[in-house]
């Protein structure tokens, strides 16, 4: 089997409102979706959705970047994905979201190839996950009334919810949710990098006391040595790492060094499903469990990261949900899972599951 042809083209997102987290708001987003071709008829589809504040790219940036990528793909088989990683960190540095679309079209082929679902090709532990959702900052009573509204009519039982711009009224938000929702809802939080060294003890005393589970990447992310010291000095409340992990590199000095709980895996920070793997089973070794989130991503990514989940025992928790907040959650690609309240259960399709007209 050969790849013949890459296919691509921008993909617009439109949200049903801004949503705001400490370093940035955003009311729209644009995505990569590629199509990669082979002879003998599979074909296979994946997306980037970069994040400038996160991973740096553009889409215009991963467009140029897919189209060189487009030029070693070409002859390549689309089963050798290992060799097709080296091909393209042979192209750049970084860039994760441009390789996260292509790893996951090809994870879609070799599904397709083998007639089983996703989660089943990275792992096969179970075909069903808890899934989180998020609140992003504003008014501290609109938040604590999302969160009711989220947890007594649309049964979520985890709740992840965004600060890191001003302590003190993110202490007041997450008190009037906690009150809201009661003593049996999983809180997490997520500062975004918005805290400095003393902002993040004084929050996360604060958070003990109500109850919070996980508190997700309190300090910039090239603070490593501070977010080390940050667990040393801390207990009774998990720490998370999300945007200091980006590739296997950046997992391994987090291992060493001691510097969280959690580490947040997103495909779009390290460049797919088999970086992510890499990821999951390094922190397996060190006793740090995981989570996959997610970008602004349309449904293509979404199914790749909840697969993902649910195919490695070790990565415990589920932060795949931006398509809720999107005019069309299905972005006119049916399939791939079906969502029971919180409880997200993926399909017995070949691949990706989704049915896909581009």
């Amino acid at each position: 089997m050969k790849i013949t042809d890459v296919k691509m083209e921008k993909f617009y997102i439109e949200m049903t409102e801004p949503f705001k987290v400490a370093f940035a708001e955003v009311n729209s987003s644009v995505s990569i979706l590629i199509k990669i071709e082979t002879d003998e008829g599979v074909c296979g589809y994946g997306e980037a959705a970069p994040f400038a504040p996160v991973t740096g790219e553009t889409a215009d940036g991963c467009l140029e970047m897919l189209q060189m990528f487009r030029t070693g793909l070409i002859g390549m088989n689309p089963l050798d994905i290992e060799k097709v990683h080296v091909m393209m960190d042979s192209v750049t540095h970084g860039n994760g979201s441009a390789k996260c679309a292509v790893d996951i079209a090809l994870h879609d082929i070799v599904g397709k190839v083998m007639g089983q679902p996703l989660y089943r090709v990275l792992g096969g532990y179970q075909n069903e996950v808890q899934n989180d959702v998020t609140i992003g900052i504003g008014e501290p009573e609109k938040m604590a009334a999302a969160a009711e509204e989220y947890v007594k009519k649309q049964g979520y039982r985890i709740l992840k919810i965004k600060v890191g711009i001003c302590v003190e009224e993110d202490l007041r938000a997450l008190s009037l949710i906690r009150q809201a929702v009661g003593e049996n809802v999983r809180l997490r939080v997520d500062a975004n990098q918005g805290y400095s060294f003393s902002q993040a003890v004084y929050a996360l005393e604060g958070m003990k006391k109500l109850g919070i589970e996980a508190v997700e990447q309190c300090l910039p992310d090239w603070d490593l040595d501070g977010a080390a010291e940050l667990k040393r000095k801390t207990s009774g409340i998990q720490l998370m790492l999300d945007e200091s992990i980006h590739t296997v590199k950046d997992a391994a000095r987090a291992c060493k060094q001691g510097a969280a709980d959690i580490f947040n895996i997103k495909l779009m920070k390290c460049g797919g499903l088999y970086r992510g793997g890499q990821i999951a089973t390094l922190a397996e070794n060190f006793g740090i469990t995981c989570m996959v989130g997610c970008m602004l991503e349309t449904k293509i990514a979404i199914t790749a990261g909840l697969s993902l989940v649910a195919a490695r025992k070790y990565i415990t928790e589920a932060d795949c949900d931006s398509f809720l907040y999107y005019k069309d959650a299905d972005n006119g690609m049916p399939g791939g899972f079906i969502r029971n309240g919180d409880i997200f259960r993926l399909l017995e399709r070949p691949g990706l599951g989704l049915d896909i007209s581009f």
